[in-house]
């Protein structure tokens, strides 16, 4: 294989086994596609799922990484609105434009959808091709490490948000105060939010969380539903974000709803967990609210709040590290252990 028309990708070969560093062939560009010279790919809990089987991945060998900016190297000749050279970042939804779901503008149900980083290879590489109506344009002021970013925990946020239908004034649980939880309390907060509640067990995570102006709530030490209660008046809040993954946090956003309260699960898991139909949802008129992935039609907004600063990643992105298969290998560790930092990038 010639050096010029290779690249080095990190992969998961073996599920349950640590990613390996492979030389492949750079990806070819079809008519519609743009090839991009990857800069900076976030390596979130969900590619946890993927290595350990938690969550499908396929087919293999394939390269994980679904948070991708970059730069475009190539474009297709039938593609328009972008150029080589252009800062650009990578919606991770591969989809046809054309079935139903699309056509609703839900493309995550897209019925030949692929995501990147699953179903197809992603971003812990050098390079990446990808349909040009994936890309978004991204500005010259905002970092390739925080462009990344935004394409996963930022954008799931704020679709959980938009799920949640929270309105000013209303209040706000983030269970998680991760990649996801620190742009979560930033942007309830740019909804409006009268008080939002920043749930977990790492007291640096909190005191960031504190910082980005949420109530920090340490569950390691109290019982978070009852701190919750008593810091509202026993009324619960409005809504409340899940965005862990774990039974017994999904079981508490939903027990510290007040009425007519709304819980959104974004954190995946595969475990179930018990509700009391009438307390905890019947009698308030509480919902759950299940939130899978994110729209296109919500990029624009989220990159024009890190453009003004209402969204500010400067130390949600708290490590980066080379494509190295060690160093992601070691970061994926800590976060299975959900010992991680918030959000730690490969740069290229």
């Amino acid at each position: 294989m010639s050096r010029t028309h290779s690249m080095k990708a990190v992969r998961l070969v073996h599920i349950g086994q640590p990613l390996e560093l492979q030389e492949i062939a750079r990806p070819t560009v079809g008519p519609l596609d743009v090839l991009v010279r990857i800069k900076a790919a976030g390596i979130c809990h969900s590619d946890v799922h993927y290595r350990n089987g938690t969550s499908s991945v396929g087919p293999l060998p394939q390269t994980l990484g679904h948070e991708i900016a970059g730069i475009v190297e190539q474009v297709g000749e039938q593609v328009t609105g972008f150029t080589p050279g252009d800062r650009v970042c990578v919606h991770y939804l591969v989809t046809c434009g054309q079935c139903y779901w699309c056509s609703r503008g839900n493309e995550q149900f897209c019925v030949n959808g692929q995501m990147l980083g699953k179903h197809r290879d992603g971003g812990y590489a050098e390079y990446i091709t990808v349909p040009a109506r994936s890309l978004v344009h991204l500005p010259a002021d905002i970092p390739f490490e925080h462009g990344a970013v935004m394409m996963c925990s930022s954008s799931t946020s704020l679709h959980a948000l938009c799920k949640a239908r929270l309105q000013p004034g209303e209040t706000v649980a983030v269970f998680g105060a991760g990649g996801l939880g620190m742009s979560a309390i930033q942007l309830a907060r740019a909804f409006g939010a009268l008080a939002v509640f920043a749930v977990d067990v790492n007291p640096q995570k909190l005191k960031l969380a504190e910082h980005y102006g949420a109530v920090a709530i340490n569950a390691g030490s109290c019982d978070p539903v009852a701190e919750i209660r008593r810091l509202t008046n026993d009324r619960g809040v409005n809504v409340a974000l899940e965005l862990i993954g774990l039974p017994e946090t999904m079981h508490r956003a939903i027990q510290c709803l007040g009425i007519m309260g709304r819980a959104v699960l974004a954190g995946i898991t595969q475990q179930t967990f018990a509700v009391h139909s009438y307390s905890e949802l019947i009698g308030k008129e509480a919902e759950v609210i299940g939130c899978s992935d994110h729209l296109m039609q919500e990029m624009p907004f989220l990159i024009e709040c890190a453009r003004r600063g209402i969204l500010d990643l400067s130390q949600v992105v708290a490590r980066t590290i080379p494509l190295d298969a060690t160093a992601i290998n070691e970061t994926l560790d800590r976060l299975e252990h959900f010992a991680g930092d918030v959000r730690t990038v490969i740069l290229c």
